[in-house]
């Protein structure tokens, strides 16, 4: 083996002026939203701990800082070619992009181009150079509109990552924030960059890293603690049988499944505190069992109720098995409708990333399949109003937004029945003082404000996903929900009713802003094919809409037609109160009018009630 040096670097000093390959055979960025979650929690939570709004720019100096791992490179043919770590690179450039352009043109703004971009002989070109994102990478930094849809995995995986991540930074990370972090993010965020001079060099550290002499794991330290406190020889191989073949179970799900499984159960169940929101507060039970779980429950052994062999045997025999199953299940129902659990993937298509800690906190081993599920679908009925009501007033749905509040109905559900369950919740709902009609403490007014936006986009597509479907499940047709939402060639895409053409309404509007902000108003807005936008979407409004009849409820809804021999639907109008009508024409009033339709459509879709139905079901 020839040289290799391994080197402390800050993410300044990897990725400023450089440029990296990557060979064709591993070019696939594969994170999804999980793995993204994870890294912007573990980076924010740490920068927070340090950062306040009294700081001057200078005390970022004296923050912590933070070690992101190692990456093996490879030199070859002039050109540095990344072996191990494109994920965590490609990610931390999304990251970049994403603070540059929310610092936009400020003066005190932090210089990221160089870290984003690299310029050698007179050509520019990402600090990770794969010619096929080059494009998307290009119209991202810009801040220029760009269809992904027809690109490779990776460049899908890059786009949807980048619209998550607009999402999961946290709210804390405001516009005074966004510099600190950043300066924080280059300065004070290392990696250790080992670089061997052959692939083959780079590939025998790689696998001496990764496959020869690992360590042991939090889960391999948490099994051996467990079965050692297990005297009954048959008892100890009956636990050690569960846990290998859960763990197997889990791992079929995807990587870190497994731990992950143990984290979400014994947070649910066990977790009775959690960080405080200020400058040095130290991490508490949740966060404890996210990074050291194996310690945490030793530490915990008498709180959770260890303290015989036979305790620790059903401990493992019932309670992981049980606790792990129902995190299987629930993570599959998340990822495909399964029936009785829909729900459960509604919330997940929201892009939300706390329910399941909430769905383990509610339920027991010892209780009945049915109670269970009875359960889960109360949870999960909460969670979807939740999410459903702060989309429309603006309200954060994120990790560093909802992670305390959630934390605190956990604790609240433990060991309730399904009737004390549905109370509780529906109490929580009734608290928050936020809803379709109004905000929370009147900042805004609920529906009637909604538009889209950068912000809302995401929760736009879905909400009317969800209303579409409601409109069409209850005229007796069959569920399309997963059509709308699934990306690619035949997508479906947030459509305006009206053309961008403010000529058209000038004796409506006095300005073209102000028609565009009411162009964007939800009540203007369908859910339909991509082709249809590309096919008729500039066209007037009496010429669009002969064509909404041959699409879902919810268009049809406006032409004339749907209203003739359409039983089922005039049913459901009938019985529902809803004022559905048609519209041969669509102005101002008319886009008020739905803007009404939707707020009082959504109020059937999400009914509180719901939880009283569910615990009496």
């Amino acid at each position: 083996m020839k040289k290799i040096d391994g080197v402390a670097k800050t993410i300044r000093e990897l990725l400023s002026g450089q440029r990296y390959a990557i060979d064709y055979y591993q070019r696939e960025y594969k994170w999804q939203r999980k793995q993204l979650q994870e890294l912007i929690d573990d980076l924010t939570v740490r920068f927070l701990e340090d950062y306040s709004v009294t700081d001057q720019r200078d005390a970022v100096q004296k923050y912590g800082h933070y070690f992101l791992g190692s990456i093996i490179l490879s030199e070859r043919d002039n050109e540095t070619f990344i072996v191990d770590g494109q994920q965590r690179l490609t990610t931390l450039t999304l990251l970049l992009i994403l603070l540059h352009e929310r610092q936009g043109t400020r003066e005190d703004g932090v210089k990221l181009a160089d870290l984003i971009f690299a310029e050698k002989y007179g050509k520019k070109s990402f600090n990770i150079h794969v010619p096929d994102r080059t494009p998307f990478m290009e119209a991202l930094f810009k801040g220029e509109t760009f269809d992904a849809s027809q690109c490779s995995e990776s460049v899908q995986n890059i786009a949807a990552r980048y619209a998550d991540l607009d999402e999961i930074l946290p709210d804390e990370i405001d516009d005074r924030a966004v510099p600190f972090f950043a300066d924080w993010l280059i300065e004070n965020v290392h990696l250790v960059k080992i670089t061997a001079q052959s692939d083959e060099d780079a590939y025998t550290i790689f696998e001496t890293m990764n496959d020869r002499g690992l360590s042991l794991t939090p889960l391999d330290m948490l099994k051996g603690y467990l079965l050692n406190a297990i005297t009954d020889p048959a008892k100890r191989h009956d636990a050690a049988t569960v846990w290998r073949k859960r763990l197997e179970s889990l791992r079929e799900l995807g990587k870190d499944e497994d731990s992950d499984a143990v984290k979400t159960w014994l947070r649910a169940s066990y977790a009775q505190s959690v960080r405080e929101r200020h400058r040095g507060a130290e991490n508490r039970d949740f966060e404890r069992i996210g990074t050291e779980f194996h310690r945490w429950l030793r530490d915990k052994s008498e709180v959770v109720g260890l303290s015989t062999p036979d305790t620790y045997h059903r401990f493992v025999h019932r309670d992981f098995d049980f606790y792990t199953r129902l995190y299987e299940r629930l993570r599959k129902a998340s990822s495909k409708p399964s029936e009785g659990l829909e729900v459960v993937h509604y919330i997940a298509r929201a892009g939300f990333t706390l329910q399941f800690p909430l769905f383990l906190s509610a339920v027991r081993p010892d209780e009945a399949p049915e109670v269970v599920d009875r359960k889960i679908r109360i949870v999960g009925i909460f969670l979807d109003i939740l999410i459903a009501r702060r989309a429309v007033n603006y309200l954060s749905l994120g990790f560093g937004a909802m992670s305390y509040a959630i934390f605190l109905i956990i604790k609240d559900v433990r060991d309730k029945t399904e009737a004390e369950l549905a109370q509780l919740l529906y109490d929580r709902l009734d608290k928050l003082d936020c809803t379709f009609e109004k905000a929370n403490n009147g900042h805004r007014s609920g529906m009637r404000n909604f538009a889209l936006n950068q912000w809302s986009k995401r929760y736009i597509k879905w909400l009317l996903a969800r209303m579409t479907d409601y409109v069409e499940r209850q005229s007796g047709q069959p569920s399309h929900f997963n059509n709308y939402m699934t990306d690619g060639k035949s997508r479906f895409e947030v459509e305006h009713i009206w053309a961008d053409k403010y000529d058209r309404h000038s004796d409506e509007f006095a300005h073209p802003s102000e028609f565009a902000d009411y162009r964007n108003k939800i009540g203007g807005l369908l859910l339909l094919p991509k082709s249809f936008n590309g096919s008729y979407g500039a066209l007037p409004y009496s010429e669009k809409l002969p064509h909404y009849n041959s699409h879902n409820l919810l268009a049809r809804s406006l032409n004339p037609q749907c209203y003739d021999h359409n039983p089922g639907f005039l049913r459901f109008v009938q019985s529902s109160g809803l004022p559905f009508r048609p519209m041969n024409q669509f102005c101002k009033a008319e886009l008020d009018e739905r803007v009404d339709l939707y707020r009082q459509l959504a109020e059937q879709v999400w009914n509180p009630q719901q939880l009283f139905q569910e615990a009496q079901a």
